[in-house]
């Protein structure tokens, strides 16, 4: 481990917790719930071996938030009710028990849902249908449908859906949760001139329509009040539209990342494509130096950062706090471990661990994962 890679060995508080070193586990869908939403004990095994390997965090796969218009995929986890809030408890004690932090990542699909067990209709920001097509081990098949325009109470009642999921995820023994206001589901599609063409204070400007991601987090944060961890996710891509980006690039960064400063957020969770990369054409700074330039706060990045070289060189250069790993994780759940050791990462094999499902602890798939 070179002079470099020790930099992600240090601990960082955010707020006032502290992370016990710079790794953290990204959410990545799993969709291995039971079929109505409630966590398992296979879901456990998965969560607890990063844990067991060393990450200071783990931020959970996209979990829904209410029985109505929130739910993304067939097989996704829930926090919607009490039996999801139950089915947690034991994959955030077997978490906790070994040192690293859980996070929830609450998420409402929006116009982007694959799949909904209670109803077949879907809301969004206005009436844009997603530019592309649904995938069938989601769930769906086809088209995404036209959705409804969200009127204020359907605006509410997805409102309410965070703050009573988040209180079920701090009751369940999450140490905090993350808000999915990326990659195309609803809160982006609030914040993104493609999806909301309203002509009311949630339209028009990004000033606009950046509000509605504001008003969440205030919510959220005056129902669990100030100790639990409170991020957000924030990105320019999206599942349907890779190649989106914001139209006034960094200029509508600097609105958007003071906005969110400006909230009781503890941390800002940028993702797209590549954590040291230009986020917003050539010479231009990066999701995670924007983020962390105008809103003040912790940051967390996001891509192509499983090269311990790579992920240390943007915590030196200030441009980040903590590191999330994805394709990194899944194939070394021990990442921490081996980098500390000196040892090599096994190369990420997306022919066995594309595949959405929490099972990378069956022992097949692991001497799977473990050949290349």
């Amino acid at each position: 481990m070179t002079q470099v890679e020790k930099t992600l060995f240090n601990q960082q508080h955010v707020s006032n917790h502290i992370f016990k070193n710079k790794m953290t586990v990204a959410p990545m869908t799993r969709i291995s719930a039971d079929d109505n939403g409630t966590p398992n004990d296979r879901m456990r095994q998965y969560y607890e071996r990063y844990a067991l390997g060393g990450f200071a965090a783990v931020i959970s796969e996209g979990i829904y938030t209410d029985e109505v218009y929130s739910q993304g995929y067939a097989n996704q986890p829930g926090l919607a009710n009490k039996n999801h809030q139950q089915g947690w408890q034991p994959i955030t004690k077997a978490v906790k028990e070994h040192g690293s932090k859980i996070i929830a990542q609450l998420m409402h699909a929006g116009s982007q849902s694959q799949y909904n067990q209670y109803t077949s209709e879907t809301a969004s920001a206005s009436a844009v249908q997603p530019p592309a097509e649904k995938v069938s081990f989601y769930g769906g098949q086809g088209p995404f449908p036209v959705p409804k325009t969200m009127d204020e109470n359907d605006m509410e009642t997805a409102k309410q859906g965070f703050v009573q999921a988040a209180l079920r995820a701090v009751e369940a023994g999450f140490d905090g949760v993350e808000i999915h206001g990326a990659n195309g589901y609803l809160l982006d599609q609030f914040l993104s001139e493609s999806t909301n063409k309203r002509t009311d204070q949630y339209g028009g400007s990004v000033e606009n329509r950046v509000r509605f991601l504001t008003e969440v987090i205030e919510a959220v944060r005056g129902a669990i009040g100030p100790v639990p961890i409170l991020g957000i996710r924030v990105s320019q891509a999206k599942v349907t539209d890779s190649s989106y980006r914001w139209p006034a690039g960094e200029a509508d960064a600097s609105v958007i990342f003071s906005r969110l400063g400006n909230t009781p957020l503890d941390y800002i969770h940028t993702t797209d494509g590549d954590g040291l990369g230009e986020g917003f054409g050539n010479e231009t700074l990066s999701m995670a130096q924007a983020a962390k330039k105008y809103s003040g706060l912790s940051v967390i990045a996001n891509g192509n950062l499983g090269e311990p070289e790579r992920s240390s060189r943007i915590i030196n250069d200030g441009a980040a706090d903590l590191i999330s790993l994805a394709r990194t994780a899944l194939a070394n759940p021990d990442a921490p471990h081996l980098i500390l050791h000196g040892q090599a990462l096994n190369h990420f094999d997306s022919s066995l661990i594309m595949q959405p499902l929490a099972n990378v602890k069956d022992a097949e798939l692991e001497q799977n994962i473990l050949k290349e």
